[in-house]
């Protein structure tokens, strides 16, 4: 490996230690020490928005007795995706900062 790829390997683990503090530094001190029991409420939440976006489905399956749904129906199948996957995007953030460790987790 020549030195020109050393160097650069140096500066991106120095890159990678440095967002690492920043992001530790600006979230840890945002989010109170994490437990499972704190983290199941989270999980809870999207679980629960699952299901509800998946009953959603149904009821508009069952209603549309094999044709289509109604704009009200897709209106509101809608709502209930848009809401899961949002909730689902913040239990993926908070995974990743978990993993990362910008967040103090108590086991």
């Amino acid at each position: 490996m020549s030195n020109e790829s050393l160097e650069h390997n140096r500066l991106l683990l120095e890159l990678n230690r440095a967002i690492q503090n920043v992001n530790r530094d600006i979230i840890n001190p945002l989010i109170p020490e994490l437990t499972l029991d704190g983290l199941t409420p989270v999980m809870s939440m999207v679980a629960r928005a699952r299901g509800e976006y998946l009953k959603a489905l149904f009821t508009v399956t069952d209603g549309a007795a094999g044709g289509l749904p109604s704009p009200e129906d897709t209106v509101r199948l809608k709502q209930k995706r848009e809401a899961y996957e949002e909730l689902l995007a913040g239990a993926k953030a908070l995974e990743i900062a978990i993993e990362r460790g910008y967040l103090d987790v108590r086991r």
